[in-house]
Formats: C-alpha cells, sequence, structure tokens
C-alpha cells in the first residue's frame, strides 16, 4: 500500500484484510464497481459489496477531501469482511451521490 495513492489504508482494514485473504487490489475493485451500494451503520461511511459465490465482501470507506484545491480527494478505506450467505438490503444511497462518487473513482 504505497504511498501518494488515493486510498489510505486504515490499521484495522490491513489487518481484516489479511484475516479474509483479501488482497487491496480485490477491494479497490469492489469500491470502483460495486454490485450494491448503501450507507454504512456509521455516519459518513459507505458500504459496498460484491458477491462472491456463496459469501459477499464489503468493504466500508469514507471519503477524505483534500485541504488543497489541486489535490484529488481519497478513500480511507475503514474495514473489509466477507459475509456468508446474501445480506438483506439496507438503505441504498441516493444516485446523484453514487455520480458524485464514481466520478472521484474515474479521476
Amino acid at each position: 500500500m504505497k504511498s501518494g495513492d488515493k486510498y489510505i489504508w486504515t490499521g484495522h482494514s490491513q489487518y481484516k484484510m489479511r484475516y479474509y485473504g483479501l488482497s487491496p487490489q480485490r477491494i479497490k475493485r469492489i469500491i470502483r464497481y460495486p454490485a450494491r451500494t448503501e450507507e454504512a451503520i456509521v455516519p459518513g461511511m459507505i458500504g459496498v459489496m460484491c458477491s462472491d459465490k456463496k459469501q459477499e465482501i464489503w468493504a466500508m470507506y469514507q471519503i477524505v477531501k483534500s485541504k488543497f484545491k489541486n489535490q484529488n480527494s481519497k478513500f480511507r478505506i475503514i474495514t473489509a469482511w466477507r459475509y456468508p450467505g446474501k445480506s438483506p438490503a439496507r438503505n441504498p444511497i441516493p444516485r446523484g451521490i453514487l455520480e458524485e462518487i464514481k466520478s472521484i473513482c474515474l479521476l
């Protein structure tokens, strides 16, 4: 996890990725192309999910805006986990917010 990347990895997220056998590339892919995006349980956070055979892989992140105008926003990855089976849908994020998130991903 290199510095200068648009992803900031917390110690907790690194621990959970090792625990569940998830790579940084896998988490980035889930953030870029989620099967489902919801408001996370923690206010101000976003939960994204991708199905994988008989389980789901989830990641929770926060968008960190830069203090400087010439720098892009970054994603702070809070945690990641595997969920056995299919989880129930909760609070979907409005389409306008999703478009803003996708524009940040493509930068």
